[in-house]
């Protein structure tokens, strides 16, 4: 058995437990350092998406998964970042000034649209945000001027402190950028969760009522985590785009916004390890079957045969799987097993049962 003993306030809210969980980071780190080294440009790519895709993942985190918010319109934040990005870039604004305004954009933005639906709670505030997702596609249509409407754009290579980035030229030089974007959100998210305003967005997920009784103004506290999720969400829109190089009204459907919530559920809720591991299984599961198919196809013979919505039912099944049997997702397993190991023999089966978060009187909202 491994027991912490904490003696400091510092090492209270340090972001690592201890000596040993500092140096399993510090080698992940130095594995995503050397990545470029040991992948080729497919494989590197396809880690770049997956990058994306945590980053897409923490901003959903920060709603859904620390201030319980449901949402289902994320894609149409992706799509506000992608295009706002973008257009200051076409207008001659370097990317180093365009890349964050994208994501003040699509904040601001986000908490306008967000000030009507303050009041929504559970599948209400849902079905508000699914519109949303819904009407984007029209809005980037209607919007041809501005947008391209149906023919879309096209994302230009950047140049940082100069130095050209392109998704296809440069596909190393894309994923240090990439790579740099995500640390430094996650950097920023720790330090969030640690903060009054992180802890505020907690004690609303966990029940209004009582995070009003301590002084948490609620209005206040929702509007500023949908400002924090949609700026993060349009800075991976952004880059998202600039990973595509093309794109239009179609490219950030609903099912980007079903697939980001699938992705923190699989991952684990309330975590930011939950979103780089739903990350893991977003990006990589279509080329899992893809390869999949081919190998079945070389071992019985013949020509491998595509199965329309083969993979929505895949990421179907294994969201059916974590809701029944392991709503704490994939970190909320490995925490079980991890806990197991360190309190062996003394661990109970019910240490992690469910329970209630909320009131009694806040059962009927």
């Amino acid at each position: 058995m491994r027991i912490v003993f904490k003696t400091s306030y510092l090492q209270d809210i340090r972001p690592w437990k201890d000596g040993y969980q500092l140096s399993l980071y510090l080698i992940l780190l130095a594995l995503a350092l050397a990545a470029p080294l040991l992948l080729d440009d497919f494989y590197l790519g396809e880690l770049t998406n997956v990058l994306i895709w945590a980053i897409a993942g923490m901003g959903l985190m920060v709603l859904t998964g620390h201030t319980g918010q449901a949402s289902l319109g994320h894609a149409a934040f992706l799509a506000l970042g992608c295009y706002a990005n973008i257009i200051l870039l076409e207008k001659g604004l370097p990317f180093l000034l365009a890349f964050p305004m994208a994501g003040l954009i699509t904040g601001v933005l986000g908490v306008i649209i967000a000030i009507p639906a303050l009041r929504m709670h559970g599948i209400y505030l849902a079905i508000a945000t699914l519109a949303l997702s819904v009407l984007m596609d029209d809005i980037i249509v209607l919007s041809g001027p501005l947008t391209g409407g149906v023919a879309g754009k096209f994302a230009p290579p950047v140049n940082v402190f100069g130095i050209e980035i392109d998704r296809w030229g440069t596909p190393r030089a894309f994923y240090w950028l990439v790579f740099a974007v995500t640390v430094i959100v996650t950097l920023g998210y720790i330090n969030l969760l640690r903060a009054p305003l992180g802890r505020s967005f907690i004690a609303v997920r966990d029940s209004e009522v009582s995070a009003q009784a301590i002084g948490v103004h609620i209005a206040r506290t929702k509007a500023m985590s949908f400002f924090l999720s949609c700026a993060v969400t349009g800075l991976a829109g952004a880059l998202m785009g600039l990973f595509a190089g093309a794109f239009n009204n179609e490219t950030f459907s609903v099912v980007i916004s079903i697939q980001l919530l699938m992705m923190i559920v699989i991952g684990g809720l309330g975590s930011i390890h939950g979103a780089f591991l739903g990350a893991v299984v977003i990006g990589f599961l279509p080329q899992f079957l893809s390869i999949s198919k081919e190998w079945v196809g070389a071992v019985v013979g013949g020509n491998t045969v595509a199965i329309p919505g083969l993979e929505s039912g895949i990421f179907g099944l294994i969201l059916i799987f974590f809701v029944l049997f392991e709503p704490m997702g994939i970190y909320g397993r490995w925490l079980k097993i991890r806990t197991w190991f360190e309190l062996f023999p003394f661990y109970r089966r019910d240490m992690f049962k469910r329970q209630k978060s909320y009131l009694k009187t806040e059962r009927l909202r």
